[in-house]
């Protein structure tokens, strides 16, 4: 308790969060500059060698005014965020998530509360990103209308949902992602070599069960106490009144009907041939490729039947003005996402997190070390790199064309190497400041506990890096010894 105390007052002391993305970016422009000055270049087994590029010359000066605009155009939480948040808003400027949740406190047993929050973070991968903006703002008026610190509920949901985005019960929109880069890595080595989607699939279900008991001891051992000694602002539960008693049933009976037909109505939609939502889209299925606006629809098609029925809305203009509410509370995010954008947008075009990425990772491949801590090995690195380099595809296709050829020639199967990195990117996510939903659940954090920063927010999630990535690798380190198939299709060992 005493280091993190050390670690959230030291981070509290740090500039606001958009101004370290400004400064942020200054220091890449030097770094760039530096590393093209002294010409330093990596050497890639797939794209050759590979040199920094300076934002401080003439060309990348007008890179960053030209692609200004565009990067935070393009800034892909952006859109994520204000979509599914329009949806979210309505539900719960109504009332129709605290009336939810105030069924759901009666029906669930207090000592279950944090590992059912942590399992649904984790299942929420299912969604690709939807549950970072759903899960945290409703798991902190969980925990506060259970009598609980509401920082605890956003520490629980943001692990399951951040640390725990590989696992999961269900094969996801992250699979088939991932198995395409480690094929083409793959091939280098052997060229008919093929990777099954499902490779992961088994060692990734009991993943999701470590993980959900793993988070449940961690909140009680460490987050809870520590997020309990903050003073928190007041904020309105919606406690029921009179008026909203004699309609709330009527309204969540409503609602659920609404919901029912809705999701019948997608199923439809995916099931039938022909249907919108049938079939394959350009890279996944196309219901996954649509998952922010029907995550809007599921939301806001209840919330305005709850609306109506409690008679919160009584016509098309207090719905309108429920979405305006809703998108100025976000301004603050808004401004935080346009200097996010430029520092992601100029570390990738800078190209200093490929090279740091691909020179780590012939080092730690050069090293003659036993499998069990060379695997854990990887896993540091893919920790290390996920501090520079925030997306897991992005960073998947700088390490897999290094990683996956090499160790294979030391006799992992392309399959592990695959899982050992789902561990290391997974782990760390709530920690780096390269992580671009960080800033939503600060937010969530500063509307709850005033005076809180980046700090706090690190403070509390240090212990689930820490404790997951120890337990994680001791299960895929256990995996590898006992021999387990890590799923259908994914093996252990390379054979020549």
């Amino acid at each position: 308790m005493k280091i993190l105390d050390q670690i959230e007052r030291a981070g509290n002391k740090l500039p606001h969060p958009a101004t370290l993305f400004l400064i942020g970016t200054a220091v890449i422009m030097v770094l760039s500059q530096l590393a093209a000055s002294f010409d330093w270049s990596v050497s890639s087994p797939i794209t050759g060698v590979l040199t920094a590029n300076s934002l401080i010359s003439s060309a990348g000066i007008w890179w960053l005014f030209s692609h200004m605009v565009e990067n935070f155009i393009r800034f892909p939480p952006l859109a994520i965020v204000l979509v599914g948040m329009l949806g979210i808003g309505m539900a719960e400027r109504t009332g129709l998530l605290s009336a939810i949740l105030r069924y759901v406190i009666v029906h669930t047993p207090p000592a279950l509360l944090t590992p059912v929050t942590m399992f649904l973070g984790i299942m929420s991968s299912v969604a690709v990103d939807a549950g970072y903006v759903v899960l945290p703002p409703i798991a902190a008026a969980l925990y506060l209308a259970a009598g609980r610190s509401p920082l605890t509920g956003i520490a629980v949901a943001f692990a399951g949902v951040s640390a725990g985005f590989s696992a999961n019960l269900f094969i996801t929109a992250l699979d088939p992602l991932l198995a395409g880069f480690t094929q083409s890595a793959a091939t280098i080595i052997a060229p008919d070599y093929q990777v099954a989607v499902t490779a992961n699939w088994w060692f990734m279900i009991a993943s999701t069960i470590v993980l959900t008991l793993t988070g449940w001891l961690v909140t009680a051992r460490w987050v809870e106490p520590m997020s309990s000694k903050y003073r928190t602002i007041e904020v309105d539960t919606d406690v029921i009144d009179t008026y909203r008693a004699t309609f709330e049933s009527k309204g969540l009976r409503n609602a659920l009907i609404a919901l029912i037909v809705t999701l019948v109505i997608f199923v439809l939609y995916i099931k039938i041939p022909g249907a919108p939502l049938h079939g394959e889209g350009n890279r996944f299925a196309r219901w996954i490729e649509v998952t922010v606006p029907l995550l809007f629809l599921v939301f806001v098609i209840p919330g305005i039947v709850f609306g109506i029925s409690t008679r919160r809305i009584k016509n098309d203009k207090d719905a309108a003005n429920i979405m305006g509410d809703t998108i100025a509370d976000l301004g603050p995010y808004i401004v935080l996402a346009f200097f996010a954008a430029q520092f992601i947008e100029s570390f990738k075009y800078s190209g200093l997190g490929e090279m740091l990425a691909i020179s780590g990772g012939q080092v730690l491949a050069a090293v003659q070390i036993p499998a069990p801590v060379l695997l854990s090995s990887f896993i540091l690195l893919t920790m290390f790199a996920n501090l520079f380099i925030g997306s897991a595809s992005a960073k998947y296709a700088f390490l897999a064309p290094v990683f996956v050829p090499m160790l294979m020639l030391a006799g992992f199967s392309p399959e592990l190497v695959q899982a050992a990195y789902r561990v290391g990117d997974s782990v760390s996510n709530v920690i780096t400041p390269l992580n671009p939903y960080m800033i939503i659940v600060l937010a969530l954090v500063q509307k709850y506990v005033k005076g809180s920063g980046m700090g706090t927010l690190i403070a509390m999630m240090l212990p689930y890096t820490v404790v997951f990535g120890i337990v994680w690798g001791i299960l895929l380190v256990g995996w590898l010894l006992l021999g387990f198939p890590l799923g259908p299709g994914g093996g252990l060992h390379f054979n020549f």
